[in-house]
């Protein structure tokens, strides 16, 4: 049964991220385990991430109750107008609060209800990072799907991307235009809160090695996923990460792959 919900306050502000929890099969007294908290990328949504590929299925029929959020400008959440609320600083913050609300405890030990665990792909995984570096009191274990240490948005191209986003000249830049395409094949897509998050990013690129998580990690990428081709700097890194290559997928379509779920259910289920 899912419990969709908006509203958690920072700094007095409410971000109206669309956030459900989703209890595991057999009810929320089912099994007494950590939440998995699941973090989409860009210019997709929980729906599309999560729900269609079949994730909510696998990780409640394993017995874990889930938290979906949709980030800024995405699916059900709002689209606010300042660049402010789609920086990744302010996204973890509002993560945080969102997990205080939901009743989120600091790990113990002993305990396999408290903290959590994170699942977040491509964008998703970059946060999920961040937050797992940040909060090293709440995180247990983290799956990355998609992941790299460089950060494509940091790296595309705006100007051009607006331009071609309103008929004109296409975009050059063989990156940028695959992440334009991407955006534009989603209905419903809001494009200029997409630019927005983009700008937001290019403000506070993604820098790795300034904060790793001190937690396992398993990390997965598709064998023909060039945004990912540098996920195995990320396991250097991280000195406790394992590494899944996907046979034939691409940064697509890899969120789909059922070896991508059975790793990760028996990887969060140590």
């Amino acid at each position: 049964m899912a419990d969709p919900r908006t509203g958690s306050l920072v700094e007095g502000t409410d971000p109206r991220l669309l956030v459900e929890v989703i209890e595991p099969a057999g009810g929320p007294d089912a099994a007494a385990l950590r939440p998995v908290l699941l973090l989409h990328g860009f210019a997709s949504s929980s729906q599309l991430n999560w729900h269609d590929s079949g994730w909510i299925t696998a990780l409640t029929a394993a017995g874990r109750r889930v938290l979906t959020v949709d980030l800024p400008g995405h699916g059900g959440s709002a689209a606010p107008q300042d660049r402010d609320s789609y920086r990744p600083s302010r996204i973890r913050a509002d993560l945080l609060q969102i997990l205080q609300d939901s009743g989120v405890l600091p790990l113990a030990e002993g305990n396999p209800a408290s903290g959590l665990d994170i699942l977040g792909y491509s964008l998703g995984s970059r946060l999920a990072w961040e937050f797992g570096a940040t909060q090293p009191e709440l995180v247990h274990r983290m799956v990355l799907g998609g992941p790299g240490s460089g950060d494509p948005l940091a790296d595309f191209d705006l100007d051009a991307a607006r331009e071609a986003a309103a008929g004109g000249a296409p975009v050059q830049d063989a990156r940028t235009a695959e992440l334009l395409r991407m955006a534009q094949l989603v209905p419903g897509n809001d494009l200029a809160a997409l630019f927005r998050m983009i700008e937001a990013v290019k403000e506070e690129p993604f820098s790795p090695e300034a904060a790793v998580p001190a937690m396992p990690l398993l990390l997965v990428a598709g064998e023909r996923d060039d945004l990912a081709a540098t996920a195995p700097a990320l396991a250097a890194l991280s000195g406790q990460a394992e590494l899944v290559t996907l046979p034939a997928r691409t940064h697509a379509n890899a969120v789909t792959s059922r070896a991508f779920k059975t790793a990760a259910v028996e990887f969060l289920a140590r």
